[in-house]
Parts: C-alpha cells; sequence; structure tokens
C-alpha cells in the first residue's frame, strides 16, 4: 500500500495522454520499428547480466528462461530492510530485498533444440520457446499494470504437453503454503515491514493440484500463472512507512486477474504499455542483414567498434523501456538497479545514490515523452522530507553560529525509502532534486504542479542555501566545505556545488515569475545568484574544478561533477557562454576514456558533448555503451557490477544528439553525427510544451513538425537557420529545411 500523491499523478497523465495524441496524430509516416527485440539461443547464466527484466513500475522479473526448471526473480520496490536512520550509519539503511523465485520444474525438458529467449521492448513481451521430444514448447511473461500481476503462459502444439511443479521460494527462513492451485508466501522483515506473493496456477486439460508446498501439474495443455507480490509499505513518516498487511490487496488483485482470460490480460497490457512506449519513435537507418541475424550478445560487441543504426536505436529505446517498466505512477522511483535484484544484498545496498545515478535514472523522462513516469520521484522526495529534516537539524554541520533553527533540508550521498540516510553528506543534492522539479514543470507547463509540489520544495531548498552560504571578503557567495563528486578535497567554493546553486536559484526565479508570487524574496534570491563564485578558465584552458587552478590535464577521473553546468544544467552553452564551453569542452577531452570510467560517465559525457554541439565526438561515446567492458548481455549498464543509471542516461544523450531547448529555444539536430545521415524521429519534447518530429537526409533536416500543447512563442534552430513561431495551444506548425511553414 501506498500512500500516493494522486493529484499530481492524474494531472501527469492527462497532460501525457493530450501530448501522446499529438505526437502520433502527426506522425512523419514514420513506421513501428521491426528491430526493438533483444533475443539469445540460450537460457540467462546466474546473476543479473544475461537474465529479461519485465515490470510494471511496481512488481518486476528476472526471466531466465531454463528449460528443465525455468527461475523467474520476483521483486517488489518496497521490500527495504533498514529504518530512518537519522545518524547516518551506513549498515541501519538498509538495503533493497529479493521478494522470491518462482521456479517452474519440467522433468524430461533437458535434450533441446531452436531455443530462443527473447524479450520486446515494443509490446513489453518477454518469451522462450524450443522442441523437446517433438514438441514444440512457448512460455510467455509480462508484469500488468492495469491488473497489478505478473502473469506466465505456457503452451504446446501438441495437447497434455506438459507436467511438472511450480514453486514459490524466498530467501528468508519462511515457508509456502498451498492450498488447491494458489501457493503463498509470507513474512516480516526485522523493521516490521510485512511482504507477500500469491501464486494462483490454472491449466487448461491435464491435472493441477496442490503437493506439499508446491503445485504439481499432470497432462496439461497449457498453464497460466497470476503472481501478486505487496508489502505493508506507505509513503508516510508520520507511520513510519507502515500500512496495512498486504494480503487482502494482494487477494483481491490475484482473484480479479485470475478471472480475466489470458488474452484480456495480455491485450490490456499491451494497450496500457504501448500508450507511453509508442509516444516516439526513431529510425537512424538500416543495419547490414548479417548483423541483424545475430542475437543479441554477439551483435552488441561487433556494434560497439563498427556501428550498427538499429542497434543504436534498440539502445536508445531500452532506457524508456526500462523506465516504463521500474518507474509508474504508484511506485517507488528507480534505484542503481532500477526495479530487478536477485539479492538480498545487492551492490550498494541498490539504493538512491544522490550524487548522479538517480537524477541520470530520470534524465529522459520529460525529453522522451514519459512524464509520468517522473512523477515517482517527487512522490518519494517529498515522503522523505520531514525525516530529512530532521537529520538535518541534528547534524553538526548544519547548525547555524547564530542557534537559529536550521530550515530546509539536505541529504546524503546515499539513502533508502524510509527516511534512512548512509554514506556522506551531499550538500547540494537537495538543490540537483530540486531541478527536477522544475523540469517537470519546464516540460509539461503544469502550474497546479509548479504552485502545489514544485515552488515549496524549490522554496525551502533556497531557504536552506541563504542560511548556509559562505561570504568571502569581496562579498562573493560560497559553498562551504563543499566536495567535487566523487573527485578531490572538501573546500570552499567546489565547481559542482557552486553551478548546483545556481541552477536552483535559477529556477527557483523562473518559477516565482511564472507563478507570479513572492517577488520580494524572488528578488532575493536573484541577487544572491549574482553574487555566487562562478566557473573559470584555468591555465591550461580548462574549466575549473575548484576556485584554486590546479587541475591536472593527466586527470581521467571518472566523474566531471564540474561540467554540471553544461548539461543538464543551463548555465554554460555554445550561445550564451562560449568562452566557458570551450574550456568545458577542454576539460571533457582531458577526461579520456580510461579503466577508471564507468557505463554512466559515457552516458553523461554523450550529453555534454551533445551539448557542445560535437556529434560525432557524442556517438563515440554513446557506442562504448555497447561494449563488453560497459553494458552486460541484457544490455543493462555493467559499472561493474550490474548499475541501472548508464541505461537511462544514454536514452537522453541519444535524445539531446537529434533535439535541445534551452534559453526558450529549440535546436533541431544540434548534434547529429556523421553515423546517421538518414532518419527520422517522432514525439520528442522540447520545454514549453512542444512535441517535435524531425526527418532528416545526407546530415541535413528536410522536414520538421512541431505540436504546440501550451501556445506560445517558439524560436527554432536548425544550423545557419532561424524562425519565431507565434503558436496556439494543440495546433502543430510544419517547417521544411530552410524553416519555411509548409501550409497545411
Amino acid at each position: 500500500m501506498r500512500k500516493a500523491l494522486l493529484p499530481i499523478t492524474f494531472r501527469v497523465a492527462a497532460l501525457a495522454l493530450l501530448a501522446g495524441w499529438g505526437s502520433l496524430s502527426m506522425c512523419l509516416a514514420a513506421e513501428t520499428p521491426s528491430n526493438l527485440t533483444l533475443w539469445y539461443t540460450k537460457p540467462a547464466a546466474p546473476g543479473m547480466n544475461e537474465a529479461l527484466p519485465i515490470g510494471n513500475g511496481r512488481m518486476g522479473g528476472l526471466v531466465y528462461g531454463g528449460v528443465a526448471t525455468d527461475r523467474i526473480v520476483l521483486n517488489e520496490d518496497s521490500l527495504w530492510t533498514g529504518d530512518t536512520n537519522p545518524s547516518g550509519a551506513y549498515e541501519k539503511m538498509g538495503a533493497y530485498q529479493q521478494l522470491a523465485d518462482i521456479l517452474i520444474d519440467l522433468p524430461g525438458h533437458n535434450n533441446v533444440s531452436d531455443f530462443r529467449r527473447d524479450l520486446d521492448i515494443s509490446t513489453a513481451l518477454a518469451h522462450v520457446s524450443y522442441k523437446s521430444g517433438g514438441v514444440t514448447y512457448h512460455r510467455e511473461y509480462f508484469v500488468s499494470h492495469p491488473a497489478q500481476v505478473m502473469v506466465i503462459r505456457l503452451t504446446a502444439d501438441r495437447p497434455g504437453s506438459y507436467t511438472g511443479t511450480i514453486r514459490l521460494s524466498d530467501t528468508r527462513p519462511n515457508k509456502t503454503t498451498a492450498d488447491g492451485n494458489v501457493l503463498t508466501l509470507a513474512g516480516k522483515l526485522p523493521n516490521g515491514l510485512k511482504y507477500e506473493s500469491q501464486l494462483h496456477v490454472t491449466s487448461s486439460g491435464g491435472a493441477c493440484a496442490a503437493e506439499g508446498d508446491s503445485i504439481a501439474f499432470r497432462g496439461c495443455d497449457a498453464i497460466t500463472l497470476i503472481v501478486g507480490a505487496g508489502t505493508s509499505y506507505v509513503m508516510d513518516s508520520s507511520r513510519k512507512y507502515l500500512g496495512p498487511d498486504p494480503h487482502d490487496r494482494i487477494t483481491r488483485q490475484v482473484s480479479a486477474a485470475a478471472g480475466q482470460s489470458y488474452d484480456s490480460l495480455k491485450s490490456r497490457h499491451v494497450a496500457d504499455y504501448t500508450g507511453l512506449f509508442n509516444r516516439v519513435r526513431l529510425n537512424l537507418g538500416k543495419s547490414p542483414s548479417s548483423r541483424a541475424a545475430l542475437p543479441t550478445d554477439q551483435r552488441k560487441l561487433e556494434a560497439a567498434t563498427g556501428g550498427d543504426p538499429e542497434m543504436e536505436e534498440l539502445l536508445f529505446q531500452y532506457g524508456r523501456y526500462l523506465l516504463i517498466s521500474c518507474s509508474r505512477p504508484g511506485s517507488l522511483p528507480a534505484n542503481l538497479q532500477g526495479l530487478w535484484n536477485d539479492s538480498d544484498t545487492p551492490p550498494w545496498s541498490s539504493d538512491y545514490h544522490a550524487n548522479i545515478n538517480i537524477q541520470m535514472n530520470y534524465w529522459p523522462a520529460e525529453v522522451t515523452g514519459l512524464p509520468e513516469c517522473h512523477v515517482p520521484l517527487f512522490d518519494l522526495v517529498r515522503s522523505q522530507l520531514p525525516d530529512w529534516r530532521t537529520a538535518t537539524r541534528s547534524a553538526p554541520e548544519y547548525k547555524l553560529a547564530s542557534g537559529a533553527p536550521t530550515r530546509g533540508w539536505a541529504i546524503r550521498t546515499s539513502h533508502n525509502i524510509t527516511g534512512g540516510m548512509g554514506w556522506n553528506w551531499d550538500k547540494t543534492a537537495n538543490a540537483w532534486y530540486c531541478q527536477h522539479f522544475w523540469e517537470h514543470f519546464a516540460f509539461t507547463g503544469d502550474k497546479r504542479f509548479l504552485q502545489t509540489v514544485a515552488y515549496p520544495t524549490l522554496k525551502e531548498t533556497c531557504e536552506f542555501w541563504e542560511d548556509h552560504l559562505k561570504a568571502l571578503p569581496d562579498g562573493r557567495l560560497v559553498v562551504p566545505n563543499g566536495w567535487s563528486p566523487e573527485h578531490g578535497p572538501v573546500e570552499d567554493g567546489c565547481s559542482y556545488n557552486q553551478e548546483i546553486v545556481w541552477d536552483l536559484f535559477t529556477n527557483y526565479v523562473r518559477a516565482a515569475d511564472a507563478l507570479g508570487i513572492d517577488k520580494e524574496y524572488r528578488n532575493k534570491v536573484a541577487a544572491m545568484r549574482d553574487h555566487l563564485v562562478t566557473p573559470k578558465v584555468g591555465r591550461w584552458g580548462q574549466l575549473q574544478e575548484w576556485m584554486e587552478d590546479r587541475d591536472d590535464p593527466n586527470d581521467h577521473h571518472r566523474h566531471t561533477s564540474h561540467l554540471f553546468a553544461v548539461y543538464p544544467g543551463s548555465q554554460i552553452s555554445l550561445t550564451s557562454t562560449p568562452e566557458l564551453a570551450a574550456a568545458a569542452k577542454k576539460s571533457l577531452i582531458a577526461r579520456s576514456d580510461t579503466d577508471d570510467v564507468r557505463e554512466w560517465s559515457f552516458a553523461w559525457r554523450t550529453a555534454l558533448y551533445a551539448r557542445l554541439g560535437d556529434g560525432d565526438a557524442a556517438y563515440g561515446q554513446a557506442k562504448q555503451l555497447l561494449s563488453a567492458r560497459n553494458s552486460c548481455p541484457n544490455l543493462f549498464g555493467l559499472h561493474p557490477p550490474m548499475q541501472i543509471d548508464g541505461n537511462f542516461g544514454i536514452t537522453a544523450g541519444i535524445a539531446e544528439m537529434l533535439l535541445q531547448s534551452q534559453a526558450g529555444e529549440i535546436h533541431l539536430l544540434p548534434a547529429l553525427p556523421s553515423a546517421w545521415p538518414n532518419g527520422e524521429v517522432t514525439g520528442l519534447r522540447a520545454r514549453n510544451g512542444f512535441i517535435v518530429n524531425q526527418r532528416w537526409s545526407k546530415g541535413k533536416l528536410i522536414q520538421t513538425t512541431i505540436l504546440s500543447t501550451l501556445g506560445g512563442t517558439c524560436h527554432i534552430h536548425c544550423g545557419a537557420a532561424t524562425v519565431t513561431l507565434d503558436t496556439a495551444p494543440n495546433k502543430r506548425y510544419t517547417l521544411n529545411a530552410h524553416l519555411s511553414p509548409i501550409p497545411h
């Protein structure tokens, strides 16, 4: 059970439906891409690097596709150990947990041929098929958002071919009970959180009955499994994040789903999912047929060196698939592993890392047409604020010399879902979180969201920084005792901290202006922003990471924290600050590829090069995500170990190569690489409520269609061509290669 912030959810959903309709209605003759399937010729090995992920936001599964025994890892996003933990002791923060294993035993299915395991991300359906003993067997897997259950269907081309058992296994010392055709597994964690999973089995033909703690089936034509799961977690600190036992809710969900036909469950699932996924379509050109014939694990390795436009398209859309699958209204936001986890001791606790990782998870949400997938982040942050305020007030670092109570909140680099935090204060992470609140409004124009959700959060965080900025002798303001994650000393005025506070103050000023309120405080914040120490160009032409000019040109650190102002910030750009943009590129080139650079680093650098207008360099970084070093056979990011932020970051980076919208301007194809001379993209979003389609040939724009969902002035740039449109709400505008209007 969740205490979901429904007004936000419903408003976002309504806006997204309107925008999605506009995107689909004005497609430039784009067909649904045909190469959006991950496929393999063998079952997945243990671990998370090969299993195929499915999910509905809240529930997830990892499909291994074993033959004699099929294993599906079951996840539920709120199954966490740990507690509020105001002291920040990492070991008390807890960790995200695996919920259960679903095990389907099929004795005799050993010698098989024509094995295939796949995941079609255009429909969010996973499959396994093979031949054994003259019979062709099929399995299909999905997790339904409308029904809130996982569904697994086993069929064969010969009646009576299925005999075996179904088990539900916990990693903790809890026993499964079998009653008729339902398995139930329930438990309670030391922090008081109750959890449960139920598995309902329906068979066609043959017999199906409970045997001990499992369900046996004999001589069946087909088997359908309906799996429900949940915990007693609620997003409410006043209730210590604990709500009712989930049993009744899960029973209702499983019973309701079991009362529907399989075809009905599947069609509703596909319709719900494609309503989100189909908002953006991308065509980067045709790959050689020899590449298309390769299974994904082999193909991605060749694509990492040789280029493969359809594989690169798959990588882009995979990030969108994963975000839809692990972050939907009513769920928790994506963590370091998204939603998927096969361990009770996952790396870094599978926590929320606030010095780039969770932020990167949400970079593609707005620009690739998934604004409602952003909502879980806002819901979680708002639910944690009471405990984060308490922890901040009690921290020696934030005691005010005046003795006045500390206003606002700060967070450590890692946190959980029950107000607890772990490793190291990251002082400006609060302001970085606020950027997401502002960006959601910047893209959607939802003033009710801005007024009731974003604005109070931005203002409170500005108050925190009003109290904690330090004045230098010359009157300039710095963040004291800051850090440039995860690099360098703790000291005043690190560029990373300065840039993020500048971003916060700028977005607050914009928010106050948009609402027409708090003019006096708005002006105060603007004055503080204008007194902040800002980035400088150093002795070798670089953008300084610290106030002191000591950057080492031979430093190839994985983080480029001081380039926040280029992306995802907007303080530095080619048009407004060309000297600083050149210095940022100098720094970026110096942080060249070494063993220290990680999958998420390449994703960030893709977006940075895109903002700096270098499409070929951005493309070179993007291809790195396909290498064995940076991604798993199932395309999960590989830190190592598995980490999902690179999957989301590369989707955002590729979008940034194709469309940008800073400072009230839309830039078409701003960083198109030579590797994509011909292509088309439909449905990308620009700030101020614009949906943009583009078609290009030989590296040049042919045509663009822009839907204005909000109305207003639209400044459009493509190379040297510019045009300004005064747009009306819900009206589309088509322009040719020279940005001249084409009448409808």
